[in-house]
């Protein structure tokens, strides 16, 4: 079978057979695209006919035009995905992809506010909704529920209305792999989100749309506009790192732990399937500490 046909098989069956979130599926068929485009250029064009050395030409193509280690991996997660699936669907008689070894992971730590900046973030919302416009008290609201809650952007913009209660303090979002789970936030967003809902959706609101938070254009907020608003909140605080909405869900995790919070809960209030991944939190409280340590302690 031709190899870009392939991969379109392929992304149908993540979506309808195994319940990838959209944002792998995309992102595997975007790498795999990519592949196929790579393996015409080497006159191989159908799924049997691509071997090992391929793959690694391929991740080393990739290497050249500067890719990050983390697109790396994630190509190397895609094909050895889709090979799997084609030798069970009978359209390969082998896996070249077995000895695909993923790039080392420099294990970076997370961009993480401290407590004063995401105050001084927040505040700034603050100041900006004291109007009442109805997209600033949507944004409050917005960033109020990200760093309360420690969801992922694709999670809140698939919220609906009835997925969160405002008198039990908790909602429930849809995470990777279609799995559910019930997440606690506090007071502050409470008020933020209901303020959003009495004075600003109905504003918003052009017709009849469960989502909970609305565009300009009254359907669903995407999640590039929730990146685009919390990447511009963050250009404004010092430090380094990526600037997205997903800083504000290590900072919350962060924060949980410096509080004394215990590990498996945050794993479970994050959706995390593996506490492994939780646990680069703990790495970072203890970078914080360090930093605070050689800033404060006469003998460091």
């Amino acid at each position: 079978m031709d190899l870009e046909q392939a991969v379109g098989r392929f992304a149908h069956a993540l979506d309808t057979e195994r319940g990838f979130s959209a944002n792998t599926i995309r992102g595997y068929r975007t790498d795999l695209t990519d592949l196929a485009r790579f393996a015409v250029r080497a006159d191989v064009r159908s799924v049997d006919a691509v071997g090992l050395e391929l793959l690694r030409d391929w991740l080393f193509d990739a290497t050249e035009r500067g890719l990050a280690r983390a697109s790396l991996a994630r190509r190397t997660a895609a094909a050895r995905t889709f090979f799997g699936w084609a030798l069970r669907e009978g359209l390969t008689p082998v896996d070249p992809s077995l000895r695909l070894r993923a790039p080392k992971s420099r294990g970076a730590l997370p961009r993480v506010l401290a407590a004063p900046q995401t105050e001084s973030l927040l505040g700034s919302l603050e100041v900006a909704a004291a109007d009442g416009d109805p997209v600033a008290v949507r944004d409050l609201a917005i960033a109020e529920l990200l760093y309360a809650s420690a969801i992922r952007v694709s999670e809140l913009c698939g919220l609906d209305i009835d997925d969160i209660d405002l008198e039990r303090l908790v909602v429930r979002v849809t995470g990777k792999g279609s799995k559910q789970r019930v997440v606690p936030f506090g007071v502050p967003a409470a008020k933020a989100v209901t303020r959003y809902l009495h004075a600003a959706r109905p504003a918003l609101s052009t017709g009849a749309t469960p989502a909970l938070f609305l565009g300009a254009r009254g359907g669903r907020l995407g999640e590039r506009s929730v990146y685009r608003m919390i990447a511009h909140l963050l250009d404004e605080v010092p430090g380094s790192g990526p600037s997205g909405p997903h800083t504000l869900r290590h900072t919350a995790a962060t924060h949980l732990l410096d509080g004394g919070a215990d590990l498996r809960a945050v794993q479970e209030m994050l959706g995390h399937s593996s506490l492994g991944t939780t646990q680069i939190y703990t790495h970072v409280s203890a970078e914080r500490l360090r930093a605070v340590y050689e800033q404060a302690h006469p003998r460091a």
